[in-house]
């Protein structure tokens, strides 16, 4: 079993709020696909990582969970290069881990 994590921002790099819409798109194309998704969204993560020796970035993110049996990484690939364009990101992080139910 897999665990595919999607880190969607809440603003694009000028600061613009990216639309409900888009959010709830990226909700119901997940759940026709795999069949149910785990959204965490009621208060943003943050998210920080350091762009130079003296600049620090910041994000404001939700975490859009699926779980699915196969690992179709060409899927995957394109739905993340989509995504990144969608949400105008230079990176846009979709993450796997493979788990066992217990």
């Amino acid at each position: 079993m897999y665990l595919f994590q999607i880190l969607l921002p809440l603003y694009d790099n000028d600061g613009t709020n990216f639309p409900q819409e888009e959010f709830v798109r990226v909700r119901d194309e997940l759940t026709e696909r795999y069949g149910g998704i785990t959204t965490y969204v009621r208060s943003p993560a943050k998210g920080l990582w350091k762009d130079s020796a003296t600049t620090t970035v910041h994000d404001d993110i939700v975490i859009y969970e699926v779980m699915a049996e196969h690992l179709d990484r060409p899927w995957w690939h394109r739905f993340r290069e989509e995504l990144t364009e969608r949400f105008r990101q230079d990176v846009l992080i979709v993450r796997v881990s493979e788990v066992q139910l217990l």
